[in-house]
């Protein structure tokens, strides 16, 4: 005779489910930065990894926030340079992937 599995299995399964799916995404979202890891052999200086890796921060950023990539770093290059950053660091924050403005120019 076949019992009937518990309420208590369904869980565990719903669990476990749920734990495989976690590490997929996680797979899936390191893997740009494991094929680009020989790429960047080529940055001689540390300024140059410096600045890859600054760039592939805000494309990555910009790719969790459901932008456009390409519209965004055309956004940044054409807004960006006409903000006073140093002096006034708050006006970063409108050029951020999560601000309402850039959400509505750049979204995908």
């Amino acid at each position: 005779m076949r019992l009937l599995p518990k309420p208590e299995d369904f869980l565990k399964m719903r669990i476990r489910l749920y734990i495989l799916m976690l590490g997929y995404l996680a797979e899936n979202s390191i893997r740009p930065f494991v094929l680009g890891r020989k790429n960047w052999l080529f940055a001689d200086t540390p300024k140059g990894a410096s600045a890859s890796a600054a760039v592939y921060s805000i494309v990555e950023t910009a790719k969790a926030n459901g932008l456009n990539v390409y519209t965004y770093l055309n956004y940044l290059l054409l807004y960006m340079p006409n903000t006073d950053y140093r002096n006034d660091p708050e006006t970063l924050e409108e050029l951020m992937p999560w601000s309402p403005r850039v959400q509505t120019e750049c979204k995908n």
